[in-house]
């Protein structure tokens, strides 16, 4: 594993000549990248949209204010591209452009020649449609490229004492409704607090997914239990949402349970 991260740290150190922008979500991957990054000519850009958490969007800021980096906040309105509204299966490689472009546009003004993204080597084994954007535009993903998995790149953020290794993976709040449901603002906001709600109730990792009036409730195998102790009061808040049905998946958490 330490000779990857050598591996890496070198080709960080000779795209540094020409300078980095460091596509920066505030996740664990991305995270470790910018720390990576943080003695380099180097600036993070979040774009920021309503397809993310409020928490997602602060914590991206409050990282990049702990390393004392630039950051800059890209401002999208997804909701004025209908081709993201309609949610169509390619969703995900639409939005990516978008935001890649933006990033693109953004390196070029601040005269960085690379810009590169938190991809790790398991992620180019899994459905991501975005993938094919970073190929079409020429971004660098340093983890996949050195064959790093999301395990070692936990690992070592831990050995190096980055407090978000256990962090939970997140993605688009469009993720959690099926494919041809159009979006709105409403729904992704009902998504975000019911997800918050479950947090609240000791549910750290999971994912609410919607079907229409019925919220599928994703969490960990081993805290079903946990779940079924304060049943009644999680389904009162969520009720007072908006959704009429609620129901626990038994098949538990799983990333992607809309792509099948």
């Amino acid at each position: 594993m330490n000779k990857k991260f050598l591996n890496l740290k070198y080709d960080l150190s000779e795209m540094n000549k020409q300078g980095i922008c460091l596509a920066f979500s505030g996740g664990v991957d991305s995270t470790l990248l910018l720390y990576l990054c943080k003695d380099l000519n180097v600036c993070a850009v979040t774009c920021v949209s309503d397809f993310q958490t409020k928490d997602e969007i602060l914590r991206a800021k409050f990282i990049c204010d702990k390393f004392s980096l630039r950051q800059i906040q890209l401002k999208i309105n997804l909701f004025q591209y209908t081709n993201i509204i309609c949610n169509p299966k390619n969703r995900c490689y639409t939005c990516k452009k978008i935001f890649f472009n933006k990033i693109k546009e953004t390196a070029e003004k601040l005269n960085l020649k690379f810009v590169v993204d938190g991809t790790n080597y398991d992620d180019i084994n899994k459905y991501r449609p975005g993938l094919k954007v970073l190929e079409e535009l020429g971004i660098v993903s340093p983890f996949a490229k050195n064959m790093i998995t999301k395990k070692e790149i936990v690992s070592y953020s831990k050995q190096i004492g980055l407090e978000c290794f256990n962090l939970s993976s997140n993605s688009c709040l469009a993720t959690r409704f099926p494919y041809g449901q159009k979006l709105s603002l409403e729904l992704l906001d009902m998504v975000e607090q019911g997800e918050k709600i479950l947090v609240n109730y000791g549910f750290e990792k999971n994912r609410l997914r919607v079907h229409e009036n019925l919220a599928r409730i994703e969490i960990e195998n081993s805290k079903m239990l946990l779940f079924l102790k304060n049943k009644e009061s999680i389904v009162n808040n969520l009720k007072q949402l908006g959704f009429q049905y609620i129901t626990l998946d038994l098949e538990s958490l799983r990333s992607g349970s809309m792509d099948i």
